[in-house]
């Protein structure tokens, strides 16, 4: 009878001893979950800066071709000239990246005055972006 008295004792002292274990670590399900958590996390941040990357890339495409739309613009303000209702293509480079314009001149309601567009494009030929200008006869 002493052995199963004894016996009893060392499992009930072997599960107060489990139940220390217990509440000492983690268990493998709150573990997880962490995991999940933090690799949501990253997933969405590394998303997000693919994103910022992609709008830099953006932007400094666009004031280029902004740069090509305005030096157009200008050099027909500087020539002093009016000129003619149609269309004109040029091409532009701005840090050795090219891009294509399509000037179109109209006409508006004061005879005086046209109306001159710069369209741009990048070398896919994907638009960019229009700046318009109002030209006087001079």
């Amino acid at each position: 009878m002493k052995s199963c008295r004894a016996t009893r004792a060392h499992r009930v002292e072997r599960r107060h001893d489990c139940r220390r274990c217990e509440l000492a670590g983690f268990t493998l399900i709150e573990v997880l979950v962490a995991l999940v958590i933090v690799a949501v996390t990253l997933g969405a941040g590394i998303k997000a800066a693919g994103a910022l990357m992609n709008n830099a890339q953006r932007l400094a495409e666009i004031s280029e071709a902004q740069w090509c739309a305005d030096n157009q613009l200008t050099g027909l303000k500087l020539a002093k000239v009016f000129p003619d209702v149609g269309e004109s293509s040029f091409s532009c480079e701005q840090l050795g990246h090219a891009y294509a314009g399509t000037l179109k001149v109209a006409p508006t309601p004061n005879p005086n005055f046209r109306r001159v567009e710069a369209q741009m494009a990048n070398g896919a030929g994907e638009p960019l972006l229009t700046l318009s200008a109002i030209l006087p006869n001079q």
